[in-house]
This record gives C-alpha cells, structure tokens and sequence, in this order.
C-alpha cells in the first residue's frame, strides 16, 4: 500500500495548536486521498449508479455522502453559512444504514455524474482546508471544539472508506479494476485446526472518559463495568475451511441452528452459503473487491451474524460444549489479556490492519497475539452484544443520531477492525454495530462458557429530550390543556376541502402525533423531522405497534410508561404515514405535490428559517394551504441572531415575526383571516410543566 495512506489516528491532548492544526490537515488530506483512491476501481463508472445491495444507495451517493457530511455538519454548528450546493447536501445526506426514515426509493433522486461529484469534492476538499486552517485550535482538543466537526468529518470518512468497499465487493467484477498500489495476500492453504484455549475471568471495565486523548464517536464514552467468568475461545477466528464442516452438514437447511430471525432471512434470501462466496462446479471461489481467488480455506469465513449464530449452535450440538459467540466484554478482556498496543502506540501494524500489510484478508495462522490470532484486524468479530450506551452516555450535538438509532436491540457490536479499518476504527475503545443480516468484512471467533449472556433491553426510551416528546404528544396533561398535537391536526384538517385532502406534510413531526392525526382524514400524510432520535419513536409506533418511555416523577423515581396503535385507534393509519430525516432548511425534491403544509412549531428552532420558508411554494399544489404554528421564541442556541425573523430592534423600532413571515411569504401566498391561538404543555416531570402560546396562521398558495 502506498505509505501516504498509512496513518494513526491524532493524540487531542498533547503537543502545541499550530503543530496540531498541521497534523489535522495532514490527516483530512490523507483521508480525502484514501476515498478517492477507492474509486479508482472502477473501470466502468456506470457502475456507480448500480445498487450493490438492495438496503443501499448505489455507490454514487457514497462518493458524495462523505464530502457533503462535512458541509451539512459545519452548516449544523453554524461553522458554515452559506451552502456549496443544497442540492448535493440534501440528496447525499442520508441513507446509509437501513431505518424505516431512510429513502431509498432510487425514482426519488436523480444522481449527478461523476465529474458533477468529482468537482462538488474538489470545492468541499478547499472549504474545509480553508476551515481547518483559520478554526481555533487549543489544546486539549474535546467534542464541544469547533475543530471536533472537522474530526467527526474525517473519522465518518474512513467508515466509508470500509463500507463503500463492502459494496463494490457485491458489484459485477467486469465493471471493475485492480487498484494501484493493492496488494492481496497469495497464501492459499487448507485451514488449520482449531483448538479452544483457557482465559482467566477477571473484571472488565470499560467506556471512555471525556479527557481521552483520541477522537470518540459518543457511544464510546462513559463507564460499564462487568465480571467476567472464565471461559475458551478459538484459537483463530473460524476459518472458511472449518465453515464449510458447517455447510456440509446441512447448516443451511436446518431449522434448528437458527433463530427466528435468522432463519427468516435465510429463507428469505436463499441462502446456501456466505454472500462473498461463488459456487463453480464443485468448487469454490471467493470474492474480494476487484477479483476472485479460489477459495482461501484457511483465511477467515466472512458471514453476518446471523450466519455466525447458526454455526454456533451447531457446533453447540455436535461437541456438546456451550458455544456461542463472544460478548463484548470478553473481547475486551482477551484483547487485554495479551497486552496489545493500542494504534497510535504501534511501529507497525500487529495485525492484518491499517491496510499496513494486505489489502485482503489473509490466513487465520499468521498474526500471533501469545496463544490467539486476529485479536485485531483481518475481519471484523461478531459478538452477543447488541450495541447500547454506557452509564454516563451522552449525545454529541451535532451528530445526534449517530449511535442512539442502532440502541434497539437489533444491531450487534462487532470488534477488532478488519484489514482496511483505519483511524478510530482501529483503536481499543471503537464501538461500532450493525444490523444482524448485514455483510462487512466480518466474521467471528466463538467461545465455550456456561456464562449465561446478557441483553441489555433499551426498549424503554430514556433520553431526556425525546422523552419528553413522547408525553407531548401521547401522555396527559395535568393543567386540562387539550393535546395540541391534535388539536393543530383537527384545524388543519377543517381548512382543506374534501376533495383536496390527498397529501398532507408535517414539517416537525418529531414523535409523529400530528402526522397520525392529520391521516385521519388525509389519504397520505409524511412527518419530517431533522432529528432521528424522535422519529424513531414514530417509526416503532408504525412497526412494532408500540413504544416504551420512562417519565421523570420524583427525583429518582420513574413512571413506566407504553404506548400502542390501540391506545389511540392509530391502527387504521398505518399504511397512510410515513416518516422520513431531512434537513428543513435544504428538502429533497422528493417533498412536493402536497395539499396541506403545516409548519408544526418548528420556525424558531431551525438555523435558517428564510430558506424554509422561501421553497415552500414549489412544495405545494395550487391552492394548496400552508398552516405557520409557532411560538416565534428565538433562541441564539438554535438560530443565530442575525438569522432570526424577529424579535429584534431595527432602528429603535421592534421587529416581529410575523411581520418578517407576511413579507417573505407575500409574493406566493394570500394570508387569509383564519388565524388561531393553541396552548402547548411539555411535561418536564410529574408536576412541573412548561406552557407555551401557540400562534397559527394560513396561508394559500396564490
């Protein structure tokens, strides 16, 4: 591998500003290099636009997403004001892993070319050179640091880097071509025989503290302790050869090693072996990113978890032993155990990582850690563990829907890096999960303990600001105020003639109340909202039929609380709403052609309102009616002062919103006369309340 593409990650707390500030820009431009070397695979770019996996975006998006998450964050933070192009920044900006609020209709989006893409990033690689360059830098570097977005950018990076190759490797090998500089391991042999081998119980904490020298992504931090009995592991990680033993015994066509929800997707899929190897005749070949090899048999089986699982159930049942996968915390005490030094400590890579030695997986046999192999790098290890916050987690600001929309119990934490995994991915406390039927370059390493495994259940949501969404809209209130959530629904529903009631919007869904109301009488309704962390809480009410909160009584006393379709007659409705991510202040295209906007108390909580407001005409249908409720409280927290539409003196003389929204909405609305003031309760705790003025005002598209 090229040596400018050989990096560790940044120590944060020591050394001088300016000094840093050159190593971050080192590092972004070596980053940005990286990503576009990965695309040199391609000898035919019309396969950019192909979809690789049908949970995915094609690769195109990929190309753009990592340059356009960098824009669409210091746009966030209100680092940047002005866009490069909103258009880029809107359709690039989600999609990548499979929640219910991700469009991956591909008729939705018109994808640029690739030299549009190419030039996008050539003017966002001199945006953030010029921001990393005249941000402040001081030492210690921590998350609430405006040079963190640049970071955050980076880091989110070499994720990409990771998974974009995960997708090339699903494509057609003739659209594709060796990447210079890519060097395959060549060691072919039959796979060696696996042995499991004693580790000492001990207690294992963990979690990062807000001091840590290295960037963190936030569910990295806080603290989680646990003791560990003593157990076994594998020597090596499963190779394809003692996989096969698996295949060849019918694993594939007994029920039996399964769960339920592996065997769903096994029948669903067809599945008949791993999704990167090819069956030849008799024999196999396994896929890499630009080539096939005949199968390695003794390199590690990449599966998901759900494969993993059933092997190990099977082996289960054949040695009689309790196999199973590892938890996380018994990764952590076998990395421990064999005192391996963490990326910015090592000369060398210790493992298959870093891209320092293969650009493929290699042989199960070959980085020794004392008795064990692969304990970093190579493939990615599946555990037991479903990812969720450690005591203490906190959500970082400006990317708040990184971690808490995998904590539903269905997104496993997989450890130990793979051969390309680079930067935060390769240190010690890097946490990341995906859902259990997805594919990275992952396998695993089982274990035999008698330990019983378990599951945290974050089933009940216990973050404070959706929580207190969630009694906003389906709790009660204790002042006899009526919900307004429905009550702004049933006014808009009375301004709408009957025969135009087809699509509503409802821009700041939030936990989706109004969206579910508004269907009562609209044939399709969709609730947007910017944050993934409320919509969650909508899309679980859609899928599961019901969602579980906490809700502050007394100090530390709780109220447990759950909510059903049942609760509020919702369950006709399923199939008229539908909930989605965006920015509001840079919509897709795909928001057009509605009936009904509301406006659903959002106008003093985004960071350029003007922009909304100016692109809702395009929105609408004509005479399609718009529906302002707002409390116009500005608040600098999420709208910088000069962006606010009111509040404010000019010349001595007071400025109100309303006064700035009538002139912005003028030339493409009539203001009618039907005007209304609603109440609106958050319950902060048992008895204490925050009241809020609502003031509504309809428009008509002229």
């Amino acid at each position: 591998m090229d040596p400018r593409y050989i990096t560790k990650t940044i120590n944060l707390n020591t050394g001088e500003p300016e000094q840093k500030r050159r190593e971050i820009l080192n590092y972004f431009k070596q980053t940005f290099s990286l990503d576009e070397h990965l695309f040199e695979v391609f000898a035919d770019t019309s396969a950019m636009y192909r979809t690789a996996d049908p949970l995915r975006h094609p690769l195109i998006f990929y190309f753009g997403h990592t340059a356009a998450f960098f824009i669409n964050k210091l746009v966030i933070s209100k680092i940047l004001e002005t866009r490069i192009n909103p258009r880029f920044e809107s359709i690039f900006a989600i999609g990548v892993d499979e929640m219910s609020w991700d469009d991956l209709n591909q008729s939705n989006y018109k994808w640029p070319t690739v030299e549009e893409v190419k030039t996008y990033r050539k003017l966002v690689y001199e945006t953030v050179v010029k921001q990393i360059e005249t941000l402040p830098v001081q030492l210690p570097i921590r998350w609430e640091d405006p040079i963190w977005i640049i970071l955050m950018g980076i880091e989110h990076a070499r994720i990409h880097i990771e998974t974009s190759s995960v997708l090339i490797r699903q494509l057609p090998l003739e659209y594709l071509k060796p990447i210079p500089g890519w060097t395959t391991c060549k060691s072919f042999s039959a796979a060696p025989s696996n042995k499991l081998v004693k580790v000492e119980g001990d207690t294992i904490k963990l979690g990062k503290s807000f001091v840590d020298p290295f960037y963190g992504w936030d569910n990295e931090y806080g603290a989680h302790q646990a003791g560990i009995a003593s157990f076994e592991a594998a020597a090596f990680l499963c190779s394809n050869g003692e996989y096969m033993e698996f295949i060849n015994d019918q694993g594939y066509q007994t029920q039996r090693y399964w769960t339920e929800e592996g065997w769903n997707w096994k029948s669903y899929t067809k599945a008949e072996h791993p999704l990167f190897w090819r069956k030849k005749g008799d024999k196999y070949q396994l896929r890499l990113v630009f080539e096939e090899v005949d199968m390695p048999w003794n390199w590690p089986v990449e599966v998901n978890y759900l494969e993993a699982k059933a092997f190990c159930n099977w082996k289960k049942e054949k040695t009689g032993q309790p196999i199973r996968l590892m938890t996380e915390e018994e990764w952590y005490l076998l990395h421990d155990s064999a005192q391996i030094p963490d990326q910015p400590d090592w000369e060398t890579a210790p493992g298959n990582i870093n891209l320092e030695h293969f650009q493929s997986p290699c042989p199960v046999n070959q980085f020794a850690f004392g008795d064990f192999y692969d304990l970093i790098g190579n493939v990615w290890q599946w555990t037991e563990t479903p990812i969720s916050g450690y005591e203490g987690f906190k959500i970082h600001p400006w990317y708040d829907d990184f971690s808490t929309p995998t904590f539903d119990t269905r997104h496993n934490i997989i450890k130990g890096g793979s051969w390309i995994s680079t930067g935060n991915e390769t240190i010690r406390a890097s946490r990341y999960a995906f859902r259990r039927h997805f594919y990275q370059h992952a396998g695993f390493r089982y274990v035999s303990s008698y330990q019983e495994v378990v599951i945290k259940d974050d089933s009940y949501e216990t973050d404070p600001e959706v929580i207190l969404y969630c009694e906003s809209h389906y709790g009660s209130s204790p002042l006899a105020v009526p919900n307004f959530q429905k009550a702004i629904a049933d006014f808009c529903t009375h301004l709408v003639a009957p025969d135009r009631k087809q699509y509503a919007l409802d821009l700041g869904c939030k936990t989706g109340r109004t969206t579910w109301e508004l269907a009562r009488s609209f044939d399709k309704v969709t609730g947007v909202d910017l944050s993934a962390r409320t919509i969650r809480i909508a899309t679980l009410l859609q899928e599961q039929g019901r969602f579980n909160y906490i809700f502050p009584d007394e100090g530390e006393i709780y109220d447990y609380r759950q909510v059903t379709l049942e609760d509020f007659d919702l369950k006709p409705l399923v199939n008229k709403v539908k909930f989605l991510q965006s920015d509001f202040a840079n919509l897709k295209n795909v928001f057009s052609g509605y009936d009904l906007i509301l406006l659903n108390d959002i106008l003093d909580r985004i960071y350029q309102p003007k922009e909304l407001l100016s692109q809702l005409h395009r929105r609408m249908n004509d005479n399609g009616v718009l529906v302002l409720a707002t409390a116009y409280d500005w608040d600098e927290k999420y709208t910088k002062t000069e962006n606010w539409l009111g509040g404010y003196r000019s010349s001595a003389e007071p400025v109100r919103g309303i006064e700035t929204v009538e002139e912005l909405l003028k030339v493409h609305f009539i203001k009618t006369d039907q005007t209304a003031t609603l109440p609106s309760v958050f319950r902060i705790n048992k008895r204490k309340s925050i009241l809020k003025t609502i003031e509504i005002t309809v428009w008509q598209k002229r």
